[in-house]
């Protein structure tokens, strides 16, 4: 296959280990500079230009995007895609992986253990959301913070306080994070590439500091993750829209936390713990999946006038639970599953004797209207306009 590598660091350990991967299995590899790349529109189809010139056709891209340029990098990424270009990480999974609150917003959204965290954006609310997360000490993140920097263990509330507020005075916006104790200053770095883990360490804080990035002088030993722990970490990736990302997950006592999913981990650290050829297993698998680029599966399935994507939520008293899929109706008004979740289960392409149950979510592809008879009326708050009250007039004069 012919692989274009996306850096703007081409010396770096894993761009240089990447690129030898890919030769070594005998690949035609080039590393292109992010940043040099212009998005073509002119034409009848979507195209990209390198250093000024038509660019050459790859079979498949590795986005290597740096925090600073997550907007552009992401842009060009996404042409790739609109151009059937396979990337493991597609640029909405590169995006909502960089954003720290939009990874927990998602993450909490499918059940992923994670420690306890709040946003707030008003001084006001400040201590409400300490005690939300279960009072100090607590974390105090930088949503954009990368390599440990922007994080911060306040030990009592009104230092957590003054924190923030010197942070929201600089434009900058934080979460709260609960303290997980038990941590001890040690988290796993789990490499996810498709659906496993290929690699795993933990990395353990130097001296009293309680940030474990090697960055900051954390050491690093390689684990076998028990099987919690990698189904964690492979669900965490997927559902953030990755097929290669690392995730590092805090030891709870009631098991792991996800803290957060890097769509461009570094493979120093990790392949020196482990001794194990990450950069093969990555090129490995794009090479399995090269022949299946990333599609925008809702903007292909919402192009035919009246049909779209949406997911059904089988409540307990609906008509749904105990049925069979072919028994459910679902067919005859023109509505397909696609997926069912079931708690942490996802059950692709579920057969027509599945039994559906309480609780269950249905993804599925149908008739609009139809889909949306489906959905249980919202309780209205206030049913009719109130009357002007009689000063409401006054208040210009």
């Amino acid at each position: 296959m012919k692989l274009a590598i996306l850096s703007r660091a081409p010396q770096s350990y894993s761009t240089q280990r990447l690129r030898s991967a890919a030769t070594d299995r005998g690949h035609r590899v080039k590393v292109l500079d992010t940043l040099r790349f212009s998005i073509d529109l002119s034409g009848d189809e979507p195209d990209l230009q390198y250093r000024g010139k038509l660019l050459s056709d790859y079979d498949a891209i590795l986005p290597r995007i740096g925090n600073s340029i997550t907007y552009f990098g992401t842009a060009v990424v996404r042409q790739f895609e609109q151009m059937d270009v396979y990337t493991p990480n597609t640029a909405n999974g590169i995006t909502n992986s960089r954003d720290k609150l939009r990874a927990n917003q998602i993450l909490s959204r499918h059940n992923i253990g994670m420690p306890a965290t709040a946003f707030v954006h008003s001084r006001a609310d400040v201590r409400t959301a300490i005690e939300s997360v279960g009072g100090a000490p607590v974390v105090i993140k930088l949503l954009e913070g990368t390599q440990g920097i922007g994080v911060i263990l306040a030990p009592e509330a009104k230092i957590a306080e003054a924190i923030i507020e010197t942070l929201h005075s600089t434009k900058q916006n934080v979460l709260v994070q609960s303290f997980i104790a038990e941590s001890k200053g040690r988290d796993v770095r789990a490499l996810v590439v498709g659906d496993r883990v290929v690699a795993a360490m933990r990395r353990v804080a130097s001296g009293d500091e309680f940030r474990s990035n090697v960055h900051r002088g954390g050491s690093v030993q390689r684990i076998d993750l028990p099987p919690e722990y990698e189904q964690a970490a492979v669900r965490s990736a997927q559902i953030m829209g990755l097929r290669v990302a690392g995730v590092d997950m805090l030891e709870g006592d009631d098991g792991p936390l996800v803290m957060e999913v890097n769509s461009s981990p570094g493979l120093q650290g990790i392949e020196t713990a482990t001794g194990l050829d990450v950069a093969g297993a990555i090129v490995d698998y794009i090479d399995n999946q090269v022949a299946f680029p990333e599609i925008d599966v809702r903007q292909r399935l919402t192009v035919s006038t009246g049909y779209g994507v949406a997911e059904l939520a089988v409540g307990a008293d609906a008509d749904l639970v105990g049925k069979r899929i072919r028994d459910s109706g679902l067919d005859e008004r023109d509505i397909t599953v696609l997926t069912l979740h079931r708690g942490a289960t996802v059950i692709p392409n579920p057969r027509g004797n599945t039994e559906l149950e309480a609780g269950d979510r249905l993804l599925c592809f149908g008739k609009l209207e139809e889909m949306r008879s489906m959905i249980p009326a919202r309780r209205r708050r206030r049913t009719k306009v109130r009357k002007l009250p009689k000063d409401a007039l006054a208040l210009e004069s």
